[in-house]
């Protein structure tokens, strides 16, 4: 089957692990029993080894696809002549079998709205990214596929058939009547389903019921609601349940240009994309997952680093090792090679890390409840290890892998680290040596503005002695380094429109003149720098151009307001997909974008 654009995906997820099905029915991305696990389903990476679960009309039909309102329930809607059918998927959320195993199922109900309408399904699994061969055993309306460490099972209200290693089924279907399928995880003690059309229509009403709840909470009430919600939903996705951890995208290897190098596994928790994530959260009101990161984060604080208190990344699990390999038995998707699973970013000193973190757990005192002793202890420990080694070169947000320099950002997120330990000590009369916290974030905001700065280009610059501009310089005033009316900072953001803009999309810094991320080729717009231009054009009081910039960079939504990493030259969804660091930009733009024109109103 041919490749699809990325941006004609939807997805969904029981909080363990998340699915890509396309606007034509097919399910081509799937890893059971959880994100970061081996893939169930790979066509996106492969069309011809990778697998898939697709279920489509047997004759010609306009496809549409649309979520059911406030849900991460996927509909696809199939339109001829003859008839509408519609396919139902989701992804219960896992409740305790008898056994006391956890169950991970996916349904997808197929009905006929009018007339009549056959259908075709296939069911073709390729186990462990397509490594490993499995034995498949059919029974009237069950069909069970094995391999070693691994069973999965379909139960449907119609025949299965055996085609090859996978399984097939024809069925017509008239006005009203419908067909349940039900793809499951065989954990130890779980069975097949025996009934799936009631257990489709109960999971169903459940599904719907937890989605709405959860929406419910949400209190933003502003221009974007309708945007900011799927966003919000599409970052709920992400979380992992039984840890509290935040995954950065539920892909791997996504190129970031068609044919390119930069094919990246984000389906680890990164503190950097995790901390902003919970920011959108506290934003939004939903201090639970901000907790339940909290609780993962002081798991992670009674681990001992010799190179520092936090690793970049870590596995949704809290594991350290997360060794890099490529799969070069997968063609990638449209050519894009090589294939990569685990992500060699978890050993980088990244100094901009402990800014993020730290500034999430201020937020979390302030807006959620306050930290404990504990926490405090761990953060102290932080702040003392970022006092000793800001001086430091890193690899930077970008995570390059041409060598460490003195990166701006990451300087100025030390700074936000003390910055905010300061605040929290302050607030709360903690324990902590403010003089040498103080003395150090002075040192930081010194070095910055010194060596950060190139008086010629008149602009912040990517690394100290450098004159190369990047974007996530628009942070400054974001991270409240710099005021947004600062000369030096509108001097900046005037050089990164001119410089680093296409048509309202901002790329992250200027390819092939500095350090970037060491890799060559070429790569797309990056989509939250244009969402973090609308956030500081909204502080400069420059409304009505973030909120032009703002409305066009909804139109790059796909069908379903979900966006990947970047835009391509044509408009075009790039890198892994759905990204969280896309839709939490959405989400902080927006509540800056409401604020300042509710102020410019006068509300």
């Amino acid at each position: 089957m041919p490749y699809k654009d990325i941006a004609s995906y939807g997805v969904i997820g029981d909080l363990h692990s998340a699915a890509l099905v396309g606007i034509d029915g097919s399910m081509d991305w799937c890893c059971l029993p959880h994100f970061d696990s081996p893939s169930v389903f790979a066509a996106i990476l492969d069309d011809q080894k990778g697998g898939f679960f697709s279920i489509s009309p047997a004759s010609e039909a306009s496809p549409r696809q649309m979520y059911l309102p406030e849900t991460n329930v996927l509909l696809t809607r199939f339109l001829s002549e003859g008839g509408v059918g519609e396919i139902t998927d989701f992804m219960p959320i896992p409740a305790r079998s008898t056994a006391g195993s956890l169950r991970h199922d996916i349904v997808r109900q197929v009905k006929c709205v009018r007339g009549e309408m056959s259908f075709r399904l296939e069911c073709r699994p390729a186990l462990d990214y397509a490594r490993a061969r499995h034995k498949v055993t059919v029974k009237a309306s069950h069909a069970v596929f094995s391999a070693p460490g691994i069973k999965l099972a379909l139960s449907g209200t119609c025949a299965l058939r055996r085609n090859g290693n996978g399984i097939t089924a024809d069925f017509t279907l008239r006005a009203k009547e419908s067909a349940s399928f039900v793809f499951q995880y065989l954990d130890k003690g779980s069975t097949a389903i025996d009934d799936p059309a009631t257990f489709a229509d109960s999971a169903l009403g459940e599904t719907i019921a937890y989605w709405k709840r959860w929406v419910a909470r949400c209190r933003y009430r502003g221009r974007w609601r309708e945007m900011v919600i799927r966003s919000a939903l599409a970052l709920k996705l992400l979380t992992f349940a039984p840890t509290g951890a935040i995954i950065a995208a539920p892909t791997c290897s996504l190129p970031e240009i068609i044919g390119g190098m930069r094919n990246w596994d984000y389906r680890y928790t990164w503190i950097r994309d995790a901390a902003f994530t919970i920011h959108a959260f506290l934003l939004l009101g939903y201090t639970e997952e901000a907790s339940g990161f909290m609780d993962w984060l002081q798991q992670r604080a009674k681990e001992h680093e010799s190179s520092g208190p936090l690793r970049v990344l870590y596995g949704i699990d809290g594991r350290h090792d997360l060794p890099e390999i490529t799969l070069d038995h997968l063609d990638g998707y449209r050519g894009s090679r090589p294939v990569r699973v685990g992500n060699a970013a978890s050993g980088q000193l990244q100094l901009d890390i402990y800014g993020e973190l730290i500034d999430s757990i201020y937020l979390y005192d302030k807006h959620g409840q306050p930290i404990s002793y504990d926490l405090w202890l761990y953060v102290r420990r932080m702040l003392h290890w970022v006092c000793r080694n800001w001086r430091r070169k890193d690899h930077g947000i970008w995570e390059s892998r041409q060598g460490p320099e003195h990166f701006v950002y990451s300087k100025m997120q030390c700074w936000v680290a003390l910055d905010r330990g300061l605040r929290m000590a302050r607030y709360h009369g903690l324990p902590l040596d403010h003089d040498a916290i103080r003395k150090a974030a002075g040192e930081i905001y010194e070095a910055i503005m010194q060596h950060g700065w190139n008086e010629q280009r008149q602009s912040f610059v990517q690394y100290f002695g450098s004159d190369a501009m990047d974007a996530n310089t628009l942070l400054l005033p974001v991270m409240l380094f710099l005021s947004p009316t600062d000369p030096r900072m509108r001097a900046t953001v005037k050089r990164i429109q001119e410089e680093l803009v296409s048509d309202s999309l901002v790329y992250r810094y200027e390819i092939g003149k500095a350090t970037g991320d060491g890799l060559v080729g070429k790569e797309g717009t990056f989509s939250i720098c244009t969402f973090w231009l609308v956030e500081v054009l909204a502080k400069m009081g420059k409304t009505e151009e973030a909120r032009l910039i703002f409305e066009k960079m909804l139109t790059y939504a796909n069908h379903l307001g979900l966006y990947a990493e970047e835009i391509g030259p044509a408009g075009e969804a790039m890198g892994n997909f759905p990204q969280a660091f896309t839709h939490l930009g959405l989400i902080n733009a927006a509540f800056e974008l409401d604020r300042a024109l509710d102020q410019r109103a006068g509300h």
